[in-house]
């Protein structure tokens, strides 16, 4: 048989169709176009949560009882401890299980840690 005898069935047979990436739901990175919208969220949120940490760290380091005597410093590390325990949760939802890295990175101290979870007055 000629190519040119092939009826239809026979070319549809042969053929076989694809749908453009656009449209098939996956992209080149392997991620439909919601995984990759959440992913992104998460990576967003991640960031967000790890600069709500530096700053509530950084007000519980520059905090001294001579130029701070409108704050208390307890308020301080309860918010600081608060900031690292949502830092924490916001990793394992991105699948960071390891925090010994954060810990060194932001050199979040002892009495911080020692409050993560912890219920305030």
């Amino acid at each position: 048989m000629v190519q040119g005898d092939l009826n239809i069935r026979e070319k549809e047979a042969i053929v076989s169709l694809r749908p453009p990436r656009s449209i098939s739901g996956q992209s080149s990175t392997g991620l439909s176009p919601l995984e990759y919208e959440l992913v992104s969220a998460r990576a967003d949120a991640l960031g967000r949560q790890g600069r709500k940490t530096e700053a509530a760290l950084a007000r519980l380091a520059s905090w001294s009882p001579e130029t701070n005597c409108g704050t208390d410093r307890q308020t301080l590390l309860d918010d600081a401890s608060d900031a690292v325990w949502a830092l924490f949760i916001q990793r394992e939802m991105c699948g960071f299980h390891n925090d010994r890295d954060v810990i060194r990175l932001y050199q979040i101290p002892g009495e911080v840690l020692a409050r993560l979870g912890a219920a305030h007055k």
